[in-house]
């Protein structure tokens, strides 16, 4: 199935409550879904605009066996997109014969609404906000290349290299060819929002990986050394995975467990392009692992980021048509699950250092479930303090809770994150198995002395 046909489906599926937008785009059998899902985003945002031209021009009466799906997304290619891609074939002979009349009626709805700009089409609730003011981050694959070949490459394509950076202001900021080193991972660059990468040499032959900053941040805190036993619980798309394999130099082992066959199968065309050679994947809930089995014997470090709400994401309204804050049923069964997978996690026998993240910013799926699960290991695991300079804490829930992070768009310039980093207690630490959060019911609502929600503040944590 060709890139307009899929993107049709998705829309498709989308609007038939088939599947939420990023589910449908993973279960095609489409390669490349990064390209997938970002034509099928931005055909969903100008949908309204695109039903007007259509049938303005009276494009679906003319054309009658051009299903109305497929027809917004060619005419979003042709009128608002990049042009048709790999020569558009028979689709852009199509619509070549209607070109002039949907290109007129296009500037008619503009006049008739007194704006110039095709974003000034768009309802109020569908303009570019936040999505669009957050900086394009690409993490540079270390297993293939270096930073340092990879800016050298940028600026021979005409790109000027600004350097590291030194505060939020200097990311949002970023204009044009502009792009920066980002001042806390030293593989990741950043450019401005609007920045496509996708057809990118680079990023087709496995050198960079599109990451957002929060992304990359619970395998940067993970941090296991070369020659380390790794689990990934719930591993798909993979992202993190390559990331982990980058910084193990693909020296170990990484154990990556997820479910969804489809999104395992695209993960393993992921990480071949990325050159991992040390994970072994397994469709598998990671729940029905046994913590006993030998073969996870010298797993220290687990990396867990369970399915969750993804209130965070910043596509969230383009997926789910705004739909808000997830209910309170679905908030306490996929905590629920979240609960469980994280206690599981922390069963395993050699673990020192697990993280816990998601892509949520509900704290029932957050602080909540990072609460419950000390209190339930009381003695064995804390929480690690980390990033001390990190702008954004976790809320003030119960003691320590200032040790996990926060991101989102405001704070961090980033997508909406939650991150808690476990480490075991040392058996002569005799204070630590003293201390536990209390009961939910009871958690002290103090308010946060410091790490005040800023826009300004500096982004060079310390470590």
């Amino acid at each position: 199935m060709g890139l307009y046909a899929a993107a049709a489906a998705v829309l498709a599926g989308v609007e038939s409550r088939q599947g939420s937008l990023k589910g449908l785009v993973y279960s095609s059998n489409f390669q490349n879904v990064k390209q997938l899902y970002a034509l099928v985003c931005e055909t969903q945002r100008y949908s309204a605009v695109l039903d007007a031209v259509i049938a303005s021009a009276g494009l679906l009466r003319a054309e009658k066996k051009l299903r109305p799906h497929l027809a917004k997304v060619l005419v979003y290619e042709l009128l608002l997109g990049k042009g048709f891609r790999g020569g558009g074939g028979r689709w852009k002979a199509l619509l070549g014969r209607h070109q002039a009349r949907l290109k007129a009626e296009l500037a008619r709805l503009k006049v008739h609404r007194g704006v110039s700009r095709n974003e000034d089409l768009l309802q109020e609730r569908s303009r570019p906000g936040q999505a669009y003011q957050v900086p394009r981050f690409v993490r540079v694959n270390t297993l293939k290349t270096c930073p340092e070949d990879v800016i050298d490459y940028f600026k021979r394509q005409g790109f000027s290299y600004q350097g590291r950076a030194s505060s939020l202001e200097d990311l949002r900021t970023l204009k044009g060819q502009h792009f920066l080193l980002d001042p806390l991972l030293p593989e990741l660059l950043v450019f401005p929002a609007q920045t496509d990468l996708h057809e990118h040499p680079l990023y087709r032959a496995g050198h960079l990986i599109l990451q957002d900053k929060a992304s990359c941040l619970p395998a940067m805190l993970l941090s296991p050394p070369p020659g380390s036993h790794v689990i990934d619980a719930c591993a798909a798309p993979g992202n993190k995975t390559s990331y982990i394999a980058a910084l193990l130099k693909n020296q170990g082992k990484i154990f990556a467990f997820d479910q969804d066959a489809k999104r395992l199968a695209a993960m393993a065309t992921l990480l071949a392009r990325a050159g991992v050679s040390c994970c072994e994947l397994a469709e598998k809930d990671f729940l029905t692992v046994s913590p006993s089995d030998q073969r996870y014997s010298q797993v220290q470090y687990i990396l867990l980021d369970p399915s969750c709400s993804g209130s965070g994401m910043l596509s969230r309204q383009l997926e789910e048509h705004g739909e808000g804050t997830p209910s309170k049923e679905r908030l306490q069964a996929l905590a629920g699950f979240q609960q469980r997978a994280l206690c599981h996690a922390l069963s395993f026998p050699s673990l020192q250092r697990l993280v816990y993240s998601t892509c949520s910013l509900c704290q029932e799926e957050n602080e909540d479930v990072v609460q419950e699960a000390l209190q339930q290991n009381l003695g064995t695991f804390r929480l690690a303090p980390v990033l001390p300079m990190w702008p954004h804490r976790g809320l003030s829930t119960f003691p320590g809770s200032e040790h996990c992070l926060r991101a989102s768009p405001e704070t961090t310039l980033t997508g909406g994150f939650f991150i808690a980093v476990f480490e075991r207690v040392p058996s002569s630490d005799p204070q630590d198995k003293a201390v536990a959060p209390g009961p939910l019911s009871e958690a002290p609502r103090r308010k946060r002395k410091r790490h005040k929600a800023a826009g300004g503040a500096s982004m060079q944590p310390g470590t």
